[in-house]
């Protein structure tokens, strides 16, 4: 992003002349890809006139002023529609913005459109829109990943130079590992949560996707940092982008679970993954095996607690508060009928199981009890972390998978099978692309530190990537 913020400082491009490339670029690729869901360009392009004459003034708003993004479609954009990929929000616009985009817009970051996602960002693939699939660039024939899967596509296929994504159970990490591009879930309440669309509040996170370490750093320094109207926004200090140090591999501790290196694993991931982790040893670090042993139970847990709260976050859809609204007789026909109407099939499965879950028969034997696990698994990862700096484990199981191939949907609950536990944990975690298999599909290796320690593992995951020869510059 240095390369593009200097070709505008120095008027070698335009805002103006940035944003139309990229509009120009998604325009003629996204009624096959299908990363984005709303296009912005009168938005877009109006920002880029702004940014153009402040910098004609001697007046940028930051470093980064005029360089466009994308943003995922359940975070809350003024006037412009945010879907959630959903027919109940088909034309939806917001009355204001997500605190994430007034930061955004504050330093001069023109939108580019919101991007395609899984219904609600429930799901792996973003099969479950509305709006349809989003391809992946890689392959056409595979998915991108989900919930994110339009804001990793858009990256990777060079439509934005960076995008927001959010992350319940893996919902940046895995499309990013699927994309081959960079993702990171922050630490829980590091990023203001007001004004997204709720899931899952307890598990959700808004973070960035790019093409480089450096860039994601700069994208979430831009969003990071306490806010008001979040009542579970951490506080402490700005995040700052760091000053990049290699040598911070010298001496480290990195931890490998077995666990996630068992039967489920396809080779050629374990293999890149492998490969990954004897650079890291020969680069000066220290490999530590230990054990997770309660990821066994990530899955269970966090599907437990995600369909619970997304039982409860979505009970406003009802055609009155929010969402299209279906005439019926009575109050209660049109509750019924504009919700069967407006969600789709996943949407309903996860509703009904959470208020399964929550009812007063069965809360104690599985809402409380997910609980009483999840508090297990943050001490296991607490204990895990008191022993080594970072843990390192595959992002996902498998390279991405053929569009309409997981139709079971517990298969495709087990994409998420390495990445739950930072969200149900709460610590920060990044997905880096460390190669290929033999396909031609990228490999995605995860990082995941202790709470508030997103600096050390963008450094351990730049002094990868720079080791492994990873992506420089902007695709432009």
């Amino acid at each position: 992003m240095r390369k593009l913020a200097q070709m505008l400082r120095t008027k070698e491009v335009s805002s103006v002349e940035l944003v139309q490339h990229y509009l120009t670029k998604i325009n003629q690729e996204n009624e096959e890809l299908n990363a984005f869901i709303t296009i912005d360009e009168g938005g877009a392009l109006q920002a880029a006139h702004a940014s153009d004459a402040r910098r004609h003034k001697g007046e940028e708003l930051s470093p980064w002023d005029g360089i466009p993004l994308a943003v995922k479609d359940n975070i809350s954009t003024q006037g412009l529609r945010t879907t959630c990929a959903s027919k109940f929000l088909h034309n939806y616009q917001p009355l204001y913005d997500a605190t994430v985009v007034t930061r955004l817009r504050g330093a001069g970051l023109p939108i580019l459109g919101k991007t395609n996602l899984d219904e609600f960002a429930m799901g792996s693939s973003t099969e479950y829109s509305a709006f349809g699939v989003t391809k992946n660039p890689h392959d056409r024939g595979r998915v991108s990943g989900g919930s994110s899967g339009g804001s990793a596509a858009a990256v990777a296929a060079g439509q934005a130079p960076w995008s927001l994504g959010t992350d319940t159970g893996g919902s940046i990490r895995q499309p990013a590992s699927f994309c081959g591009v960079v993702g990171l879930k922050p630490t829980y309440g590091r990023v203001s949560r007001y004004g997204v669309v709720a899931l899952a509040p307890s598990l959700d996170q808004v973070g960035p996707l790019a093409n480089t370490v450096e860039d994601a750093a700069i994208l979430f320094s831009l969003i990071a940092g306490a806010d008001p109207k979040d009542a579970t926004s951490a506080n402490g200090e700005p995040f700052k982008v760091p000053n990049w140090n290699r040598e911070v591999l010298r001496g480290l501790k990195i931890g490998v679970p077995e666990e996630f290196f068992s039967s489920g694993l396809h080779p050629e991931v374990e293999q890149g993954v492998g490969k990954s982790l004897k650079l890291l040893e020969d680069l000066g670090a220290k490999l530590a095996p230990l054990s997770l042993a309660t990821n066994i139970y990530a899955i269970d847990t966090y599907l437990t607690i995600v369909t619970a709260e997304a039982s409860s976050s979505l009970a406003r859809y009802d055609g009155v508060r929010y969402g299209k609204r279906v005439e019926a007789e009575d109050s209660n026909t049109m509750f019924a009928k504009s919700r069967a109407a407006g969600f789709g099939a996943e949407v309903k499965r996860r509703i009904m199981l959470g208020t399964y879950v929550l009812s007063a028969s069965h809360y104690e034997a599985y809402y409380e009890q997910a609980q009483r696990v999840r508090t297990l698994i943050r001490q296991d990862v607490a204990e895990a972390l008191d022993q080594v700096d970072v843990i390192i484990t595959p992002t996902t199981p498998s390279t991405a998978f053929k569009i309409g191939e997981k139709r079971n949907p517990l298969e495709m609950y087990l994409s998420d099978l390495f990445t739950a536990m930072a969200n149900l944990s709460g610590v920060p975690a990044l997905s880096l692309p460390c190669g290929v298999d033999s396909q031609g599909l990228p490999i995605g290796i995860q990082i995941m530190g202790d709470h508030f320690q997103e600096e050390l593992i963008l450094q351990v995951a730049y002094a990868l990537e720079q080791s492994l020869g990873g992506v420089q510059g902007e695709k432009i």
